[in-house]
């Protein structure tokens, strides 16, 4: 027990203090995950609008095979990303495995479905309202997806923080993907792991201390845009 106070002292120290290396691997998180959610945000909010906005053949499909790619284990998409950028696969000679560039690209794999699901969610009950108005102005699909993109702002940005969320605390694909590079593809959920394997408990605890801050400080953002608490929602 007296080993457990020591090692948080020592965590909530090289926190206070801004240790180098703490400062460098959070960063670099920050980077990685913040990239991704640009790209995954891009890419899944559109789709999602579309999906609430479209009627097609396999749409149903369409939509349970995007909830299932929601529970995709991320250790399945580190493989795939790793067999598709090492030297034998096809963009092999991109050279971008052990790369923040290859950990962007599992994280983006691994949080768009999350994105989209919730934005067509979201966008699905903004259709409702708006479908009359929409329909009556002959507006085009992309009129329509840009307008319901536009109003339904607050939930998509949650959405997008939602992802945030997963892909901050990803271990297993950026593991596989990154290779767990000092001071070129290290953050924090492989740092916490390889310092616990060492036994080095302080710095461990001090990853640990602002990746939690950085879940609650997105949870909070979650609340404070959503407005959950004004609105009676809680």
């Amino acid at each position: 027990m007296g080993e457990l106070w020591e090692g948080l002292a020592a965590g909530f120290w090289l926190v206070v203090t801004l240790d180098p290396d703490l400062v460098a691997i959070t960063l670099r998180s920050l980077q990685v995950t913040l990239s991704a959610v640009v790209i995954a945000s891009a890419l899944a909010l559109p789709f999602g609008a579309f999906l609430a906005i479209s009627r097609f053949r396999h749409r149903r499909a369409t939509i349970a095979l995007l909830n299932a790619l929601m529970g995709l284990p991320p250790v399945v998409v580190g493989l795939i990303v790793y067999l598709l950028l090492s030297r034998a696969g096809p963009f092999g000679v991109m050279g971008l495995l052990f790369t923040p560039t290859a950990m962007i690209i599992a994280q983006v794999m691994i949080i768009t479905p999350l994105i989209a699901s919730i934005a067509h969610q979201s966008i699905r009950d903004i259709w409702s309202e708006y479908h009359d108005l929409l329909i009556s102005l002959s507006t085009s699909k992309w009129q329509r997806i840009r307008t319901l993109l536009w109003d339904g702002r607050r939930a998509l940005i949650t959405a997008s923080l939602a992802g945030f969320g997963r892909g901050i605390g990803e271990v297993g694909a950026i593991m596989i993907v990154g290779g767990n590079i000092d001071n070129a593809t290290r953050v924090l959920t492989t740092a916490i792991a390889l310092e616990t394997g060492k036994g080095d408990f302080a710095l461990a605890l001090g990853l640990g201390f602002v990746l939690i801050g950085l879940a609650i400080a997105v949870n909070l953002a979650i609340h404070a845009i959503g407005r959950t608490e004004s609105e009676g929602k809680w």
